[in-house]
This record gives C-alpha cells, sequence and structure tokens, in this order.
C-alpha cells in the first residue's frame, strides 16, 4: 500500500505528523499533541490531508516507481 507522511517541522525539529495510514496527526512535543488533538477533530483538515495522498501520491508513484526502474 501507498503512505502518506506530512510531517510539520519547527527550528529543525518534527512537532507533528500526519499519516494517511492510521488516518490521523500525531504529535511528538507538546504543542504538537495540542495540535495534533485539534486537527483530529476537525473533519474538514482531515479530509483534506486524506485528499493530498490521492491529489499527489497516487498519480506520481508510477512516475517514482518508473523512475526507479529504470536506475536499476
Amino acid at each position: 500500500g501507498m503512505e502518506f507522511i506530512d510531517s510539520y517541522v519547527f527550528n529543525k525539529a518534527e512537532y507533528i505528523r500526519f499519516n494517511s495510514t492510521v488516518g490521523r496527526f500525531v504529535g511528538y512535543t507538546e504543542h504538537g499533541l495540542k495540535n495534533a488533538e485539534a486537527w483530529n477533530s476537525d473533519a474538514g483538515i482531515l479530509g483534506q490531508e486524506q485528499g493530498e495522498l490521492e491529489r499527489f501520491c497516487k498519480p506520481n508513484a508510477d512516475l517514482h516507481y518508473s523512475a526507479i526502474l529504470d536506475k536499476t
């Protein structure tokens, strides 16, 4: 399967991440945990992230896979 990870970094430290496999945000810092809680309860934000998987990852995956195969 395909997994879409959207990381949010502040001062070079990842504080929150959206993972399409679990379908929700995961916080890594106190600030990230608070954001994750808020964002996970917002269907609009979750839907937007899930949409990125469909809009961006699926069409580009074919290009990436063919490029990788070309190099091997």
